[in-house]
């Protein structure tokens, strides 16, 4: 895996660094480069490399041929069947919403280009932008979905010949959205024997099992580089990220029931997530990649864990005793963790500076579809609902299902009379069609009667969505189909209030 090059203006100051990189080729370098939010004026540099680095660093500045500025850790990470290290570097001190070039000095040589990002913008700022959501979005290619899959599987659930997946189609429009929010199911590495066993990887075997895991996996983030290496990746835990065999597989054609007892160590309690990702959970008072929170402009985010920790006697689906037996977490020993932070951070929120409350997390508790397999997380409504109601959180996206829903807002299961006009409930759209090996699921017909548009498998249109927030009082979501970039549904959130943006 080669490492992949922006197309950034080319570095030229970088003569008397090379000395400290010489060894450094593309024989050795993975780059995997992914940037994420660390507070009002940070930024989370992460790139992966074949080897330890003892003092990860990153050579930064405001022009692309002056780095002039440097920042270093000791995080470089790996874990036992993983094939890289991952290396975290957190850059502090940044101006707000302000472009800067930088590069890991692992990566420089002579031919060396530099990538750029830019910092969130500042609390209060009023100026509109938009972001990109994607739920359930798995590896490309002959690893993952493509334009030919299993002979079981459907026509609609493959991509047809010069269509565009979901990572090219962000990709193209890369300058359209300030960030990706990824809410879980990141590569779905999991799905390595599902795919072996359906003739899909017919050159591999069990025993080597955890090398096709950890390649899907790296297949993935080398895609998605040239987005995440760009624009901020933030991410939430999903079920895909829990074990390497989602919980079990059935070969039918041997009668053999394949359970989480397969996976390798290193491959299990979400140890891949908590590696390569850092989200910014120590600014937010939050827990791990699990449950964070962070502004942007006029927008508070929050993400979270719908997988462990859902306290008040509740036992997650992948948690220790969840119905998947994948047997993880907890990830914060403190009883009922994630709702007691998440009533203070919705506390804390000054609405006159972010009047908009954004929250994702993976598994949806409103959505017309079967409940197999914990689709429909009723324990997640459980905890969380009351207390996005009380604050008037005012939407809440999510995926797990692999289908697109926009449904009306609601409170308890009753529709807000409102409907979009100012209602007072949460909008609940849940958002999986983002594309994967398996494909996409069917809606339940007939559908709930809170549901206002949806697209399924039937459709054989894979998707993302995109969140424009034009001012304090008006929210548009967007179903972008990921083939051809058209809009296949558009609805817009109006909230009575008064601005007092900048």
């Amino acid at each position: 895996m080669l490492m992949k090059k922006s197309t950034m203006v080319a570095l030229s100051a970088v003569t008397t660094l090379l000395s400290a990189v010489s060894a450094a080729t593309n024989d050795t370098i993975n780059s995997q480069i992914r940037l994420a939010y660390a507070g009002d004026n940070g930024m989370y540099v992460s790139w992966n490399t074949f080897e330890q680095l003892s003092n990860p660093t990153v050579h930064y500045g405001r022009s692309p041929h002056a780095l002039v500025k440097h920042a270093s850790s000791n995080v470089s990470v790996t874990y036992e069947t993983s094939l890289t290290y991952n290396n975290h570097v957190k850059l502090t001190g940044l101006k707000p919403d302000t472009t800067y070039y930088y590069l890991p000095e692992h990566l420089l040589h002579e031919n060396a280009t530099a990538y750029s990002f830019t910092t969130s913008r500042p609390v209060g700022d009023g100026t509109p932008y938009s972001i990109a959501v994607v739920v359930d979005l798995g590896a490309m290619g002959p690893q993952g979905l493509t334009t030919y899959g299993a002979s079981t599987t459907s026509k609609n659930n493959i991509l047809k010949p010069g269509e565009m997946n979901t990572i090219d189609s962000l990709t193209k429009v890369i300058d359209s959205f300030d960030f990706v929010w990824h809410p879980g199911d990141i590569a779905y590495a999991d799905y390595w024997l599902k795919e072996e066993i359906q003739g899909f990887l017919p050159n591999t075997t069990i025993a080597d099992g955890y090398e096709v895991y950890e390649s899907i996996l790296n297949d993935f983030y080398d895609e998605m580089t040239p987005v995440t290496s760009y624009k901020p990746y933030m991410v939430g835990p999903g079920n895909h990220e829990s074990n390497c065999d989602n919980g079990g597989t059935v070969d039918t054609a041997h009668n053999v029931t394949y359970t989480v007892d397969i996976c390798i160590p290193g491959q299990t309690n979400f140890t891949g997530y908590i590696n390569h990702f850092r989200m910014p959970s120590a600014e937010s008072g939050g827990t791990g990649n699990f449950w964070y929170s962070f502004d942007h402009g006029m927008v508070h985010y929050i993400t979270l864990d719908t997988e462990t920790d859902l306290g008040h006697g509740f036992i997650g689906n992948d948690q220790v005793g969840g119905s998947e037996f994948d047997n993880s977490g907890p990830f914060n020993a403190t009883m009922n963790a994630q709702t007691t932070w998440l009533e203070a951070d919705l506390k804390s929120v000054d609405r006159s500076k972010t009047p908009w409350i954004i929250v994702a997390g993976h598994r949806p508790w409103y959505l017309s579809h079967v409940n197999a397999s914990g689709t429909i997380c009723w324990s997640c409504k459980d905890v969380f609902e009351p207390l996005l109601i009380e604050y008037g959180v005012d939407l809440v996206l999510s995926g797990h299902s692999h289908v697109y829903e926009r449904n009306a807002p609601l409170s308890n299961g009753v529709v807000d009379p409102n409907e979009l006009d100012n209602p007072s409930a949460p909008w609940y759209i849940t958002n999986g069609a983002a594309g994967h090996y398996d494909g996409l699921d069917a809606l339940q017909i007939p559908l709930q009667n809170y549901s206002r548009f949806g697209l399924d498998t039937h459709n054989a249109t894979y998707g993302w969505s995109k969140l424009t927030f034009h001012n304090c009082t008006h929210m548009t979501h967007e179903f972008v189909a990921s083939g051809n970039g058209t809009v296949l549904d558009s609805a817009t959130l109006y909230k009575r209030r008064k601005c007092r943006l900048k």
